[in-house]
């Protein structure tokens, strides 16, 4: 599947993503990974949509979880808001806040809120996974499970986060890719209900207290954007040699990383998704300029747990921490999913983050930042 990376700010109505370049890792074979990065939204495009109403294609979902499967005659006469995510992304986890908040505010008011989770890795196609993170983070709106992208296919998306705001009869009105304009979202749902004939709609605007993980980026302080640790995607690697593909390597950091050049160091494997660390204590450098740092990552083995320890600039974190560690920078993988290790105080500037794993089977898949 080809991956895409959008330049041009995320759009209202009609958009189209613009063609770009991709870096690649300095590996022993060519990889190429197309597309421009932009900080708000990722994505990828995976073919051509059958002729079919978009909506129809809601009942071709693997699973639903908060409710029964939604066939498009049950939407019919209100407004539908359909949210692509995946749940490692942290453009969506940034703009749930809102969604969350829309989906209660007007959920007597004939607004539908679907959110179809289509996966970028391929254990967020796990079931488990996707039911534990619908309750972990409050989400109680209808979840349409999409593990082969055919919902994905018949909206033609290609971005997670992407907002599609469809009325009556499966008719688009409006969409919307990637991070903010949260007002104009929500006065258009506004506008479609009352065109719908609600009545007495609230016209102020939700206010949401966004904590942890889903606090909105520090755009004016962002200089590193989301790279990957697989080869597939993977860009500005640095250890010294490249990359081995698919075979064991111990691997050393260099004596300087530049800006957004990462490199790995002991006994890791490098796969098409995912580093996969096969002895104890090896570990992940990275240089970066942001406030935030997370880690896509988890245990190989299910149900296994391995401990770790960050280093920023080689000191224990401090008040630097992010969420899933403590002030001395010891944390613990238990689960697939998106960890924040770094949240800087002000001011903002160019550190060297580093994370070593005391135990191994780890996959470490891709860092994002805010």
């Amino acid at each position: 599947m080809t991956k895409n990376k959008l330049l041009a700010a995320a759009v209202l109505a009609i958009g189209a993503p613009m063609a770009g370049y991709g870096g690649e890792m300095n590996v022993a074979q060519p990889t190429t990974s197309p597309g421009v990065r932009a900080p708000f939204l990722h994505g990828f495009s995976t073919g051509q949509p059958a002729g079919q109403s978009e909506l129809a294609f809601l009942e071709r979902a693997n699973e639903w979880l908060n409710s029964p499967p939604l066939r498009p005659s049950a939407l019919r006469g209100k407004v539908a808001l359909i949210d692509f995510w995946t749940y490692t992304c942290i453009n969506w986890r940034r703009t749930l806040p809102y969604v969350r908040a829309w989906a209660e505010k007007y959920r007597d008011q004939w607004l539908v809120v679907i959110g179809v989770h289509a996966p970028e890795f391929t254990f967020e196609k796990d079931l488990n996974n996707v039911r534990w993170t619908v309750k972990d983070m409050q989400i109680d709106y209808p979840i349409a499970v999409d593990n082969e992208h055919v919902i994905w296919r018949a909206f033609e998306n290609q971005y997670w986060p992407a907002l599609y705001f469809v009325v009556a009869q499966g008719r688009f009105q409006h969409h919307y890719f990637g991070e903010g304009s949260f007002e104009q979202s929500e006065m258009i749902i506004q506008e479609l209900l009352a065109e719908a004939g609600m009545g007495g709609i609230d016209r102020q605007p939700v206010s949401v207290d966004a904590r942890g993980i889903e606090v909105a980026a520090d755009w004016g302080d962002l200089k590193s954007a989301e790279n990957y640790v697989g080869y597939e995607r993977s860009q500005n690697f640095a250890s010294p040699g490249g990359a081995v593909l698919d075979e064991p390597r111990t691997y050393q950091l260099p004596a300087r990383l530049r800006l957004n050049d990462w490199a790995l160091s002991g006994d890791w494997t490098v796969k098409n998704q995912a580093a996969v660390l096969n002895r104890p204590n090896g570990g992940i450098a990275y240089r970066f300029h942001a406030r935030d740092l997370h880690l896509v990552m988890g245990p190989a083995a299910p149900g296994a747990s391995v401990r770790f320890r960050v280093l920023i600039d080689g000191q224990p974190p401090g008040a630097a921490h992010g969420i899933d560690v403590d002030e001395q920078g010891d944390g613990t993988v238990t689960e697939q999913r998106l960890y924040q290790l770094i949240r800087q105080p002000q001011p903002i500037v160019g550190r060297q983050f580093e994370i070593e794993f005391l135990g191994s089977g780890v996959e470490a898949f891709a860092f994002t930042f805010g």
